[in-house]
């Protein structure tokens, strides 16, 4: 499938004045570039995945933004994000209004907030689909688009579960020791998960949940992708080494389970991947 190119509507400030949410922009990135803001954004801010994975930063801490996830930050909030996957694409829409502070705190949405949700539900394509019907559709006055906002902030607080930035501080500051021991032992194959529980004596079902709310994706997932990553420095720094030698350097016994993992995180091969770099 062909990747659609960036997409952008920016609303004249007199649009939606009046309203009670009244949209600054919205916009498709294919190709997401690193962004840093001391000073934040002037308005309410909403980043999600569309493909790939982001990491953004607030002060000391780092939240991951896989598929599926976004991250609502406060006007003027300090931060900065980058792509840790090639191909990171993104929806955003950004919004002020006279009573967006009380919208969202009436919908239980405060401060700056991570959300995530199932792959089919509907809150995913809602940036989506206001984007595509403001590039249809006039709308002088800001109402549809106005509308369209509240909409998909009312499905995020209903449909997305949402963590907020002390809990997911908490739970970094927690799973740091095992973080930085994964980074060390990626190259072993016989780890598990009661390996990886065990590090920071915890149960398996509780490191799962854990994992979940902090990364959005499960401690197998993260070590896998830990793996992938570790083998794309490989394969850019060792042009000599064969695939197979790095399969077993990144802790794939099989070579050819590296290649499928590789291609489907990646959606190239390790030597097509090199080739491009």
């Amino acid at each position: 499938m062909a990747t659609l190119g960036h997409r952008r509507i920016i609303f004249a400030p007199e649009a939606g004045s009046h309203l009670p949410i009244s949209l600054d922009s919205i916009g498709y990135n294919p190709e997401q570039e690193q962004v840093n803001r001391p000073d934040g954004y002037p308005a309410y801010h909403w980043l999600q995945t569309a493909h790939g994975q982001g990491l953004i930063h607030f002060g000391e801490q780092r939240m991951f933004l896989p598929r599926s996830s976004g991250v609502l930050l406060p006007p003027r909030f300090s931060h900065r994000y980058e792509a840790v996957q090639d191909g990171w694409r993104t929806y955003y829409l950004t919004f002020a209004g006279g009573s967006a502070d009380s919208i969202l705190q009436s919908l239980g949405i405060t401060g700056p907030s991570f959300h995530q949700w199932e792959d089919d539900a509907p809150v995913g394509g809602m940036v989506e689909s206001l984007l595509n019907l403001q590039e249809k559709e006039a709308d002088p006055f800001g109402l549809s688009a106005s509308a369209g906002a509240y909409r998909f902030l009312l499905a995020l607080s209903s449909c997305g579960s949402t963590h907020n930035q002390k809990s997911i501080s908490g739970n970094l500051g927690m799973l740091q020791p095992l973080l930085a021991w994964m980074e060390e032992s990626y190259g072993n194959p016989d780890i598990g998960l009661e390996d990886l529980s065990g590090h920071i004596g915890v149960s398996g079902r509780y490191l799962n949940s854990l994992f979940l709310h902090t990364f959005g994706l499960s401690p197998y997932a993260y070590f896998v992708r830990l793996r992938i990553r570790k083998s794309k420095e490989l394969l850019i720094g060792r042009p000599e080494a064969t695939v197979k030698s790095i399969a077993q350097r990144v802790g794939f016994r099989d070579a050819s389970h590296f290649v499928a993992t590789f291609h489907k995180q990646s959606g190239t091969t390790p030597e097509q991947f090199r080739k491009l770099h």
